[in-house]
């Protein structure tokens, strides 16, 4: 029995790998992907590549003046993308149980139409081992946003997604397309050294 699951994590492992390849592959050309996330399945791209982010929203029909979420892997990486990370957002990162999108002042080293218009931008570090892995391999943040279009009903699984949008992305993961997600993330926002709540 041992052996036989060994067999079967190993091959589970390969087709994880060779799906990081491929997606990898694309993000580093500007392509945009379809991925499974912490919440629900997201169109992504590399955050710090201004035509890739285009892409994505000419493909939600939403105007370029409304920012995206940017998944980041670590605290570390998240320092490279914003001028400050308050004491109190490090402690809500580290005991958070749920998806938590943090919007931040001042960001930077990003491309400019993934940025609010007052210089802000909303940036989660996922509990899902693909997006980690991904981030990581790619040494760069990804954008997430709800794979619809603008006005749309937001995907509560693959099955729900839309054939303009499936047929809009560059490479879609196969990966959790069976997952069922009910929850989109909670967003807070750094309002003058407090946390706000914007949705929970």
């Amino acid at each position: 029995m041992g052996k036989k699951l060994n067999t079967h994590n190993h091959f589970l492992k390969n087709i994880v790998n060779n799906e990081l390849a491929a997606t990898i592959l694309d993000l580093k050309k500007g392509k945009i992907i379809l991925y499974p996330t912490d919440t629900v399945w997201g169109l992504g791209c590399d955050a710090t590549n201004k035509e890739a982010v285009s892409k994505i929203y000419q493909l939600k029909n939403r105007e370029e003046n409304k920012s995206l979420v940017i998944l980041v892997n670590s605290v570390e990486m998240l320092r490279n993308y914003v001028e400050e990370v308050p004491d109190k957002v490090l402690e809500i990162i580290k005991n958070t149980i749920q998806p938590t999108t943090i919007i931040y002042n001042n960001a930077k080293n990003l491309a400019n139409n993934t940025i609010a218009a007052d210089g802000s931008i909303a940036i989660r570090i996922p509990e899902d081992a693909f997006c980690l892995d991904l981030i990581e391999k790619l040494g760069k943040p990804i954008v997430s946003t709800s794979a619809n279009r603008s006005g749309e009903e937001t995907p509560k699984s693959f099955s729900e997604i839309s054939q303009s949008v499936l047929e809009g992305v560059d490479y879609i993961v196969n990966l959790n397309r069976d997952k069922i997600t009910n929850k989109s993330s909670t967003i807070l926002k750094i309002n003058e050294g407090e946390i706000e709540v914007i949705r929970a």
